[in-house]
Parts: C-alpha cells; structure tokens; sequence
C-alpha cells in the first residue's frame, strides 16, 4: 500500500494545479488519473478563456486568484502560456441584459472587480466592425484574458512533477473503504492507496467517484461545443460574449488568439446530457450565423475543426468546494460547470493555503468560498453569467 498526505483523484484543471501547489507548500502528493496524460479528460477541449467576471462573490475571488497566478507565470516560473489581458466584453441588445448587467456591478465592485459599464461607441472601439443596431452598450472587465489550455497544463503538471508530485496515469479508482467517518483505504485496478486528505477533482466522474463512497453529490455532465478557424490577421482583443438565448442556443463567445485564430463556444438548447464527446450537433451553421450577425467582420473565414466538450454542471451553475460532513478527510472540488480551466489555478492555491492551515476552513479568510459553494447549500437559481 502506498501512503501520501494528499491524494488527488483526477489530473486535470483542478487537480494539477492543486497537486503543484499542495507539493510546493511540502505534502507529500499523488495524483491518480484514469487516463494517459494530465489534462487528457474536459481540459483538452477548453477554449482558454480566464475571467473574474462572474455573478457569485466565491467565483470572483477564485478567478481573480487564477489571474494573478497565470499573469505572472512568464514573469516567476519563466513559463510562456500565452497570456493575455485581453479583457471580457458581455454585450447588451436589450433592456433586460442591460439592466442585468448594471445590476450586477454594485456585486462584482464590491468583491473587488475591475469591471465598468461602457457605451456603443467604447464596444465599437473595443470590438471595431460590431453590429451596432440596438446595441445598448456592455460591461468591460480589462484585467480578464484567456491562454492556452494546453501551456498552461502543461505549465502546472511541469511545476508540480518539479516539486515531488507523483502522478499515475492509466490508473482507474475501484472502489473507496469507509471506516467511520474516514476513507481508509482508496483502491485502483493497480494499487491500494492511504492519505490524510483525499481529493475528488475528476470533473466529468465526479459523481460516480463519490458514489463508491456511499455519497451522492448533484454533477451531471452536458455537451457544449466549440471551433476554431484559421488563423488570420488580428482584428480583436477582447473576448465577445452574448448570452441572449435563441430556440437554438443558449450563450455563446469567442476570441481572437494571439497566433490569429477565432476561438468560439456554443451552449446548445435544450442541454445535451451524456458524456458523448465523438459528436457534435448541427451547432456549426447556427452558431456562425449568430456570431456573423453579431460581428459581420467574421464572414468568410475557414473553420478548422469544431469538437465538444463537458461541463459538469450542478443545478445552479456553481462548483461544489468544500469537506463532506460525512466524510472528514474527503474533499470535494467538483461540479466546476465547464470552468475548471478558470477556476483550477485560483482554487488550487486557496485550498492548499486551508489544508495546511491549523484551523477549520470555517476560521480562515476563505469562510465564505466553503459556505457559499458547500454540497450542503440549497441549489437554487442559476449563477446568472455560467
């Protein structure tokens, strides 16, 4: 049997920062991950975006931590991941979007923020070319960005193997043993494992993983779907968001990378539920339909390859963060809606600095991250800007 302080059940956005963070602080550190590669599961199908702007107070202070972190990764680590500050630009067409998004300022300042509401002419400026017609203005938010997906991956699983993390890939959890209110024995198809603390970070399994311990948490895995096309001379900087929904399609938002690339994301509607990434919908004609309308200057660029990808979604579109009451060392950072990329860096540190601190989570400054995103709240509503 191996022994460790910290057991990490999944390799992907959460768990490879976590493990890098957690190793760094001096715990000792497996990670066991069913499939070959870190990052091999829903990281791979991320499009790259990283932002603070978000309706619920814990997701903005985790995020605003992810960006500190990968802001300075060139600056620290000597680690090119592609960052950039491109900011986030949600667009507004109707009295409803822009009374939500001015609502919601007084929330985002007040967690800290640096977002603000412009007019047309500032959304022209930002984003030259956009439809105009009816167009109400937007929120800014100029310190969100996006990266690679797969630098920064690789970033952290680089840095986190550097600071004694073990990984073991090709490795699947069979079951979990339970004594008392402790899991005492993690078992794979190739090894048997004892830890301090266990983490359940395998996104898309996260609920069959916490049901070989007898406990039921509401993550469910949909399909959203994403392309990207040829790279062509760049024409924008921020991130374009527009979630005003259609019979169609729910939000929908894309970017320009820096290599010149068009990345873009759909939410089907109604909700594609399952774990079948082989497909896609007949998304495509749609969504570029909706993007050329909403940006005519995208007309006539060649799609390179379109996929899908999971989100595992709770009821309310917010991650589950927090211990089981049944369960005192599981930990659970699961139900991450399809922003485990955003949200993985942030929460990988926060949890790290709670694990090795003395007192309950309860007692720390990050209280209100466990309260607010705990398995035990009332999943009720939906965070407005998932």
């Amino acid at each position: 049997m191996k022994t460790c302080d910290i057991l990490i059940l999944g390799a992907g956005s959460v768990g490879v920062p976590l493990a890098y963070f957690c190793a760094q602080k001096g715990l000792s550190v497996i990670v066991i991950e069913k499939n070959a590669s870190w990052g091999r599961g829903q990281n791979r199908a991320a499009i790259g975006g990283i932002r603070a702007t978000h309706s619920d107070p814990a997701k903005i202070a985790i995020c605003k931590e992810s960006i500190n972190i990968v802001r300075s990764m060139q600056e620290e680590q000597g680690i090119d991941i592609e960052w950039k500050a491109g900011g986030y630009l949600f667009v507004a067409y109707d009295a409803e979007r822009e009374t939500a998004f001015k609502n919601l300022l007084k929330v985002q300042h007040e967690a800290g923020l640096n977002i603000d509401w412009i007019g047309p002419e500032r959304v022209n400026q930002l984003v030259p070319g956009i439809n105009m017609e009816w167009l109400r203005g937007g929120t800014y938010s100029p310190e969100d960005g996006y990266a690679s997906p797969l630098m920064t991956g690789t970033a952290f699983y680089k840095l986190a193997k550097e600071a004694g993390a073990v990984f073991h890939f090709c490795e699947t959890v069979t079951a979990l043993k339970t004594q008392g209110s402790q899991i005492t024995t993690v078992i794979t198809d190739k090894d048997e494992y004892a830890a301090k603390l266990i983490v359940n970070a395998a996104g898309a399994d996260a609920a069959e993983l916490a049901s070989l311990a007898d406990l039921e948490i509401p993550v469910h895995p949909d399909c959203h779907e994403a392309g990207v096309t040829d790279p062509v001379e760049r024409f924008m900087v921020p991130m374009l968001v527009d979630i005003r929904p259609d019979d169609k399609s729910g939000n929908y938002y894309f970017y320009q990378a820096e290599t010149g690339q068009i990345v873009f994301c759909i939410t089907p509607k109604p909700q594609i539920w399952g774990k079948d990434t082989d497909n896609t919908s007949g998304f495509l004609p749609h969504v570029l339909r909706r993007m050329v309308a909403l940006y005519p200057r995208l007309a006539n660029l060649k799609i390179r390859r379109t996929w899908r990808g999971l989100y595992p979604m709770t009821p309310d579109g917010l991650p589950i963060v927090g211990y089981a009451h049944e369960l005192d060392n599981f930990l659970l950072l699961v139900g991450m809606c399809g922003q485990g990329f955003m949200l993985g860096p942030g929460l990988g540190k926060i949890m790290a600095e709670v694990i090795t601190d003395s007192r309950k989570p309860q007692e720390t400054q990050y209280r209100y991250i466990f309260e607010e995103l705990s398995l035990y709240r009332k999943f009720e509503g939906m965070e407005m800007l998932k």
